[in-house]
């Protein structure tokens, strides 16, 4: 068996590709672990993304890998997930209990982006990581009501901080559960900044892989708090393939790069609509708006989200698309999207 070495096992394995993330397990930082006893051969993979969709595609071309190297051993492969902690913006230190926190920004309102990341949050669950969600937009919470948790209130067991609420696995905190949902919260900038800060820093988190932020729009005080206060490894720009949406979103991303908050990908939602009763694809908003953004800004497109009244019924109930059709192609774009920002990420340092 000239050919069957460690060495040679982890090249070829390092050089499987992964299509839906457009590169191989090399390029994607797998650390491949390999031993060989006689004819049995063990390859162990740990990748810093979750990979619970990828996982059985992978363990196979694992297999293929080592016995097209030497067609009689017996292969036994594993894929692991060991997500670490990135460097956030400045010389702001990964907080303990989120490894780390990805921020999902719009230039505008109404584009879709807290129900992008109520799904996003959801997809990445799903795919095995461990998850949640601080909606830090003070003057319109969406999560409560996306999530089926209007009305619940987070509990304190010392006075000082807040246990999450908990919904379809996911960890959430919001001032939605702090206030009164049917008055409005009218708070100068500092209320805004202070409560953005205790929300993250004083919610008893649970060993988080990821924390998402349903920041508000625009480019006002919650956005300069994250940016100065809150260590985050990444953010995810949502816009519309409207011109106007993906001018304000340009804004908001350059407002990041100026902050040293790193940009992960432009997701475009409301890409197109699709008639559900005769299948007529019709782009509402124009088309490649989120193309010209990400090209224009250098960073990549993570995935289109199609106009579908179906998002919009099942948020609305508290049952996003990833939790009433977990295996419907909406779910499926989501964890798409989600797996290729946790990629992205794990390129970081």
């Amino acid at each position: 068996m000239p050919d069957l070495t460690v060495p040679a096992i982890q090249e070829a394995v390092a050089a499987i590709p992964v299509p839906l993330l457009d590169a191989d397990l090399g390029a994607l930082g797998a650390a491949v672990e390999a031993t060989i006893e006689g004819a049995a051969v063990a390859v162990r993979v740990r990748l810093d993304f979750p990979v619970g969709s990828l996982r059985k595609g992978l363990l196979d071309a694992i297999g293929a890998a080592v016995r097209a190297l030497d067609p009689a051993a017996v292969v036994n492969a594993g894929v692991e997930m060991a997500v670490v902690p990135h460097k956030p913006q400045g010389n702001l230190a990964p907080m303990g209990k989120a490894r780390n926190i990805i921020a999902v920004a719009s230039g505008k309102g109404g584009v879709g982006k807290s129900t992008v990341t109520v799904n996003l949050a959801l997809a990445l669950a799903a795919e095995g990581a461990r998850v949640g969600i601080l909606d830090a937009d003070v003057h319109g919470p969406s999560q409560p009501l996306m999530l089926g948790l209007s009305g619940q209130k987070p509990e304190s067991l010392d006075g000082k901080s807040f246990e999450p609420l908990v919904a379809h696995g996911l960890e959430v905190i919001s001032i939605g559960f702090l206030v009164d949902q049917s008055s409005p919260v009218i708070w100068r900038g500092p209320m805004v900044t202070q409560a953005v800060t205790q929300l993250a820093f004083q919610t008893n988190w649970h060993d988080l892989d990821y924390l998402l932020v349903d920041l508000p729009p625009g480019t006002g005080d919650a956005q300069l708090t994250l940016s100065q206060k809150v260590p985050v490894a990444g953010v995810l720009i949502i816009t519309t393939p409207q011109q106007l949406a993906t001018e304000v979103a340009q804004r908001g991303l350059k407002m990041f790069e100026k902050v040293g908050v790193p940009i992960l990908g432009v997701v475009e939602n409301m890409s197109s609509f699709i008639c559900p009763k005769c299948g007529h694809e019709e782009s509402l908003f124009g088309e490649g708006g989120g193309e010209r953004l990400a090209a224009a800004c250098g960073v990549p497109l993570l995935g289109k989200v199609p106009l579908n009244s179906a998002i919009r019924a099942q948020t609305d109930a508290g049952r996003p698309p990833l939790v009433a059709e977990p295996d419907g192609a909406v779910a499926q774009r989501y964890r798409e999207i989600a797996l290729r920002a946790a990629a992205v990420l794990s390129g970081r340092p």
